[in-house]
């Protein structure tokens, strides 16, 4: 396997010899995706798939769904779905208890004088990352825990909620540059 980051490696090794033709090879590799160090099985099945007949390019890469299940599963049991939003960077978006407090009664009642937030992101399943015809999408479950940060700098949680997203995301290439555009449908 070859390190990707510090969370997770890849295993892009040779599923089988390669398939030479007078006009191409056809090159089989796994595409797994591990968390650093962890090599145990992914909970996945790998589906085959076929790549449609075309002879106009001279590189074809395909990735199929199981590459990037694994790749989120990798991830996600490496934590890199949970994330703290600082005190500095909510500031910085006037994000305070005060604007929680106009949405949140008890948030109010509780916090009469504006205090800055901390927000703590963890992703409580693995996302689901589904392939479709021009897109892909990632389904992502989640909770959100808001703290109001006190004047002494410690903490004090005012409330969770769960949360449920579902994104597609196009890729194109424009200009020799990978671009996407991300659509959030739910």
């Amino acid at each position: 396997p070859m390190l990707i980051d510090d969370l997770a490696e890849v295993d892009y090794s040779l599923n089988s010899l390669p398939a030479v033709f007078q006009p191409f090879i056809d090159l089989d590799l796994k595409g797994i995706v591990y968390p650093s160090g962890n090599y145990t099985v992914p909970p996945y099945v790998a589906s085959p798939f076929t790549i449609p007949d075309q002879s106009d390019s001279m590189l074809y890469l395909a990735f199929s769904e199981y590459f990037f299940q694994t790749y989120s599963f990798a991830y996600y049991a490496a934590g890199a779905f949970n994330t703290t939003i600082a005190e500095e960077t909510c500031s910085y978006f006037n994000i305070s208890t005060e604007i929680f407090g106009s949405i949140i009664p008890e948030v109010a009642k509780y916090s009469a004088t504006p205090y800055p937030v901390m927000l703590k992101l963890m992703a409580t399943e693995v996302p689901i990352i589904s392939l479709e015809q021009d897109s892909f999408t990632v389904e992502i479950q989640g909770s959100m825990e808001v703290f109001a940060v006190l004047p002494d700098s410690t903490t004090q949680s005012l409330f969770t909620t769960n949360i449920a997203a579902n994104t597609s995301i196009a890729l194109n290439i424009f200009d020799q540059k990978v671009m996407g555009s991300l659509c959030l449908n739910r």
